[in-house]
């Protein structure tokens, strides 16, 4: 606050910590309160990345701060995350699943895909194999892309991410894959999913998101 007038802080999504419940709090202590913006919009990783991208483009277009703060908070549902998990021991581990679920899952070898819509990590779909498991992935996005995202990707406002834990070679793969199946696609970004998720679902995972992408048009 002794460089700037403002702050808008975009943290995780409250579904999945409650540092947004301190970050509201401090918020509106005097020293503050009108000054610091706490953005609840139900994002994590490479959405949420998205979503500071969004603020910086609207910041240098001269949106003031309300206006950044009600259009992060009115398209957080605007994105959409799925996650192939190859083991189910760290899912265990947090508390996700419980101890036989896993078990029978690991016999099993089951390979689960995981969705985020704005809130917690939840079932999508099981797979026998890594390479079924991203089939079905790819499957879920080009039914967003048709329903939920059809309006943004036909005014070029959409983003299609990868992110991964640990081996950046399967995401690279992944992204062709992904490229092959849905033509006039392009995967903008890869990254490493944050620690924060990674230490619950473990090396090897891959996950694809799609976000809506701020636009004046």
């Amino acid at each position: 606050m002794e460089k700037y007038d403002y702050v808008i802080h975009i943290p995780m999504s409250s579904s999945l910590s409650s540092s947004v419940e301190t970050a509201i709090m401090l918020s509106k202590e005097d020293e503050f309160a009108g000054k610091v913006f706490v953005v609840d919009n139900q994002r994590i990783s490479v959405t949420q990345k998205q979503s500071v991208y969004d603020a910086q483009k609207m910041a240098a277009a001269g949106k003031t701060v309300q206006e950044i703060y009600d259009y992060l908070t009115e398209t957080k549902t605007e994105n959409s995350i799925y996650i192939m998990v190859p083991d189910l021991k760290y899912l265990k581990k947090g508390g996700r699943i419980t101890k036989a679920a896993a078990m029978i899952g690991t016999l099993l070898k089951i390979k689960p895909v995981l969705q985020i819509q704005g809130g917690k990590l939840d079932s999508y779909a099981k797979a026998l194999t890594v390479k079924k498991a991203k089939e079905v992935m790819i499957g879920a996005i080009k039914k967003d892309l048709q329903a939920r995202f059809l309006e943004f990707l036909e005014k070029g406002q959409i983003n299609i991410s990868v992110a991964y834990t640990y081996d950046k070679n399967l995401a690279l793969e992944f992204k062709q894959e992904i490229e092959q199946e849905i033509p006039n696609i392009k995967i903008n970004w890869i990254d490493p999913l944050s620690l924060s998720v990674s230490c619950h679902i473990g090396p090897n995972a891959v996950a694809v998101a799609i976000s809506s992408v701020y636009s004046e048009k």
